[in-house]
C-alpha cells in the first residue's frame, strides 16, 4: 500500500475512535516503569511465573500481532522494549492500534511461558495516534538523507543513532567532571562577535538592528575567555557552538559544538598531560573502555600518545630533512615534488604548514601530538622558549583528524599586535580566514595576562572517535544540509 493510501486507513481509524468518544491525544499518562527498569527488577523471574506487581509502561508499539483470544505487542521507550500480552478482555481496543502509535499500558510483569518478560495487561491506552507508518517497518533506516533530514525517524529505527545520541551527552556530563574537579569555572561567552577572531575561519555576518552594526557568528570562544583570564577567572571552560562558514565534509560542519579551557599559570607541556587525560576520562565514562575502532584502526586511547614535531613529522613523510633553518626556495622544490603549490608571498613557516597539511597529516593513524608549529601560522601562541621562529603550540591527531588544538597563550600584547598586523597583511592577499587585527583584545592583554595555557577540542570530533562514526553529521543530531531542491549543481 502507498504511503498516501496508508495515511488515508491511518485517518479513517482515527475518525472511528473520534466518533467512538475515544481521545487519540489524552493530555498526560502516568509511567511508573522504563523498560530498563522492567528488565533489570525482574531479571530472575522464571518462564511462566507471575511476579504478582504491577507496572504502569508507555512507549510506540513497533510491532503487534493477535492470535486467537490474546495479543502480543512490543513497546520501545527511550531505555529499550518491553512486550505487551494483552488477554481477551482488551483484545478489541488493542488490534485498533497501528504500528507507531504511541500508547499506554498497566499489568501484572510476568515471563510467559516462552520466556518473554512482559506487562500482562489490563488496560491498554492510545497516548498519541500515529498518522503516518514508521519506517521501513522497523528493520533500519538506510537512507542517509533522509536520516538527516528527517532525524526522528533515524532515532525511531536505528539504535546505533540513540547510542551515538547517548555517548555524546555522556561525553559532555564526563567533560565537565573532569574540569569541575580541578577547580575550572564554566562560563557563557558571546555567540555574536564585532570582530571575528580567535580562529582560522571564515566567519557569518548578520547585522545587529538596534546598534545598526555588522556582526559576526562567533568561530571561536578564545578571544574571550582569555579576557576572563585577565580579570582573575584563572581556570575557565566553555562548551558552546560555534559557527564556521567553510565546506562540509565527514569531519567539517558549519556548526559544530567546540570546548575551550584556559588555566593561569600552566604552558602547553601541563596541557598536553591534561588532554590526553580528559579523553581518556571521558572515553572510559562514554563507552566503558579506552580501547577504541575508528576509520579501521583499532588503538588504545590509554596508551601513551606519540610526540612528534612538525618538522620532523614532515621530514619523516617527505624524506627530506626540514628544520626552521630549511630556506623557502628549498622548501618550494620539495613542496614542488609533493604536488604542493604555495603562494608567491608565503614565507618558510607557511610552507611548512601546508606540507603538513597536504601532506603529513594524512599519515597519522593513533593518537599523535604534533607540537612546535612555525610562528607564522600561529598567531595567537607564545614564541617558543628555545626558538623564536616556532611556537609552543600543539595539535591532537587521530585518524588525519585534527582532535584537539592547544597553545601556551601569547601574553605579550607587543608582540600580539605584530603577529595580528601580518594577519592583516594575509587577509590582504586575499586569506578570508587569517586574524583581523583586534583591538580591543589587545588592550586587554596591555593590562597583563599570567601565562598561561590554553586548548580546543571539537565535541563532535571526539564523538566520532568514541563511536566510530563515518561522518561528523553523525554525531550532530540536526546536521546542516544543503536544500531539497538544489540546482547549484554542485
Amino acid at each position: 500500500m502507498a504511503e498516501e493510501e496508508l495515511f488515508e486507513a491511518r485517518k479513517r481509524k482515527l475518525d472511528e475512535l473520534q466518533a467512538r468518544g475515544v481521545d487519540p491525544w489524552p493530555v498526560k499518562f502516568e509511567r511508573t516503569h522504563f523498560a530498563a527498569q522492567i528488565a533489570s527488577d525482574f531479571a530472575d523471574l522464571q518462564p511462566g511465573e507471575d511476579s504478582g506487581q504491577h507496572a504502569t509502561v508507555a512507549g510506540r508499539l513497533v510491532s503487534s500481532r493477535v492470535q486467537g483470544k490474546v495479543g502480543f505487542g512490543d513497546v520501545v521507550d527511550q531505555t529499550g522494549k518491553i512486550q505487551l500480552f494483552v488477554t481477551v478482555e482488551g483484545i478489541e481496543a488493542f488490534d485498533a492500534l497501528d504500528a507507531g502509535d504511541i500508547v499506554g499500558a498497566k499489568g501484572e510483569v510476568v515471563r510467559t511461558k516462552r520466556g518473554e518478560l512482559s506487562v500482562r495487561t489490563s488496560e491498554v491506552v492510545l497516548l498519541a495516534k500515529a498518522l503516518r507508518p514508521p519506517p521501513a517497518h522497523w528493520h533500519g533506516l538506510k537512507d542517509v538523507e533522509t536520516r538527516y533530514r528527517q532525524r526522528y525517524l533515524d532515532l525511531m529505527a536505528n539504535p546505533e543513532a540513540r547510542r551515538i545520541a547517548e555517548v555524546r551527552a555522556q561525553a559532555i556530563r564526563s567533560t565537565r567532571a573532569f574540569y569541575d574537579a580541578r577547580g575550572y569555572l564554566e562560563v557563557e561567552t558571546p555567540t555574536l562577535h564585532p570582530i571575528p577572531g580567535g580562529g582560522t575561519a571564515a566567519p557569518f555576518k548578520t547585522h545587529y538592528n538596534a546598534i545598526d552594526q555588522d556582526m559576526y557568528l562567533r568561530v571561536a570562544t578564545e578571544l574571550y575567555l582569555k579576557r576572563l583570564v585577565v580579570g582573575g577567572l584563572e581556570r575557565v571552560y566553555e562548551i558552546g557552538r560555534i559557527f564556521r562558514n567553510e565546506g562540509m565534509s565527514f569531519k567539517h560542519s558549519p556548526e559544530s559544538t567546540m570546548l575551550e579551557s584556559y588555566e593561569a599559570y600552566a604552558d602547553y607541556l601541563d596541557i598536553m598531560e591534561l588532554t590526553q587525560s580528559l579523553v581518556q576520562q571521558v572515553a572510559k565514562e562514554s563507552i566503558g573502555t579506552t580501547s577504541v575502532s575508528f576509520r579501521g584502526h583499532d588503538f588504545d586511547l590509554g596508551a601513551d600518545w606519540r610526540r612528534v614535531t612538525m618538522h620532523d613529522l614532515v621530514s619523516q613523510v617527505t624524506g627530506e630533512e626540514i628544520t626552521p633553518d630549511t630556506t623557502t626556495d628549498v622548501l618550494k622544490q620539495i613542496a614542488s615534488k609533493h604536488n604542493v603549490t604555495p603562494e608567491p608571498w608565503w614565507s618558510a613557516g607557511m610552507i611548512v604548514g601546508e606540507l603538513y597539511d597536504k601532506v603529513a597529516e594524512a599519515t597519522i593513524t593513533s593518537p599523535t601530538i604534533v607540537c612546535d608549529y612555525p610562528i607564522e601560522i600561529s598567531p595567537l601562541a607564545r614564541k617558543h622558549r628555545d626558538d623564536p621562529r616556532l611556537v609552543e603550540r600543539f595539535e591532537v591527531v587521530i585518524c588525519a583528524m585534527e582532535l584537539a588544538n592547544a597553545f601556551s597563550e601569547l601574553n605579550d600584547p607587543i608582540d600580539q599586535r605584530d603577529r595580528f598586523e601580518k594577519q592583516q597583511e594575509a587577509r590582504d592577499h586575499g586569506d578570508l580566514e587569517a586574524n583581523p587585527l583586534d583591538e580591543p583584545y589587545i588592550e586587554a592583554l596591555e593590562y597583563g595576562m599570567p601565562p598561561t595555557g590554553g586548548m580546543g577540542m571539537g565535541i563532535d570530533r571526539l564523538v566520532m572517535v568514541l563511536t566510530d562514526s563515518p561522518s561528523i553529521r553523525e554525531t550532530i543530531l540536526f546536521p546542516a544540509l544543503r536544500p531539497e531542491t538544489d540546482d547549484s549543481g554542485i
